[in-house]
């Protein structure tokens, strides 16, 4: 198996730093591993370099790495659905790190020696026209956060790290009530054509923290569906830390704001601009359906290490 590290060499400083330690520690492995580390050179190229060298080589098994956030991962997965001969992780180092939240978090995927001697295990994946999502895609309230951040985010006093508070401001004055009817595997779930916010979801996590989907299986063939109905800002006050906390689905305070449903395809109908957000790249379209693909690609999950026991049980106990 050759081993491929896919990095964005204009990435920030910490993963700038981040993939340097990982090369550092890569050296152990010389001589011992087939592995290199590949630069993508555009917005894009991850997928395009991927699909291209599981082409070129049809007969070897290939496990590409995505070095950096959910972006990445994202782009290296479109390489290689399809592709029989290939298979992928992550090595978490970007600003958004969502999906491996669903393993316990990047820690795990950090640990180099777990994460090359990782086993590899066929995972679904949403499927939405020619495009695919490992974790989330979601809309509403949180497409107009996410379009706004990304607009304001190079601006002066409501950019950069404000850029985040500016669109929960935003959001809570233009997205509470949504244009938009949901319906899984042909039963609506909003009869009102109303809502504030829907996932569906492969993962658990989205937004950095919060809990969407903590029910999730990314291996039992189902997409996990959660709409919450339209709410005042007071109730979604209240909402936000169950949310947070994956405790939502449960709580019967919020039974009546939000309907949870499973199933295998996901029907959207909105006006025209509607907005949603796929692993958390935004894309415009009013009509279309999400599909799971069960098993679509393998992922390479590392072993999680065993807690050590108490010292005083450290020592084997004869009898």
């Amino acid at each position: 198996m050759k081993h491929i590290f896919v990095y964005n060499p204009a990435a920030g400083r910490n993963a700038k730093t981040a993939i340097a330690q990982l090369k550092e520690k890569m050296k152990a492995y010389d001589g011992k591993l087939a592995y290199e580390f590949y630069p993508t050179k555009a917005a894009c190229d991850a997928t395009a370099y991927v699909k291209a060298r599981c082409a070129a080589e049809p007969n070897e098994q290939l496990r590409f790495y995505a070095c950096g956030g959910d972006g990445t991962a994202n782009e290296v997965l479109h390489g290689i659905v399809g592709a029989e001969n290939a298979s992928m992780t992550c090595y978490p180092c970007g600003s958004g790190n969502d999906f491996v939240k669903y393993y316990g978090g990047a820690e795990r995927f950090l640990d180099v020696d777990a994460l090359v001697n990782a086993v590899e295990q066929p995972i679904d994946v949403m499927r939405i026209d020619d495009r695919y999502s490992l974790n989330v895609t979601n809309f509403g309230f949180d497409t107009t956060v996410a379009e706004t951040m990304i607009a304001v985010k190079h601006k002066k006093i409501i950019g950069g790290k404000h850029a985040y508070t500016t669109g929960i401001v935003k959001a809570l004055f233009t997205a509470m009530k949504n244009d938009c009817t949901v319906y899984v595997d042909g039963e609506k779930l909003n009869d009102s054509g109303k809502m504030l916010l829907c996932t569906v979801a492969n993962g658990k996590y989205v937004g950095g923290a919060f809990c969407c989907a903590p029910r999730s299986d990314n291996t039992d063939g189902l997409l996990e569906v959660c709409l919450v109905r339209p709410i005042s800002r007071f109730t979604f006050v209240k909402l936000l830390g169950p949310y947070t906390n994956g405790e939502h689905l449960d709580d019967p305070k919020f039974q009546k704001y939000i309907t949870y449903r499973r199933g295998t395809s996901v029907r959207v109908v909105a006006p025209e601009g509607f907005a949603f957000s796929l692993d958390g790249e935004i894309v415009h379209k009013n009509d279309f359906t999400i599909e799971i693909c069960p098993g679509a690609v393998r992922f390479a999950v590392p072993a999680q290490k065993c807690e050590e026991a108490p010292a005083e049980q450290k020592e084997p106990i004869t009898v």
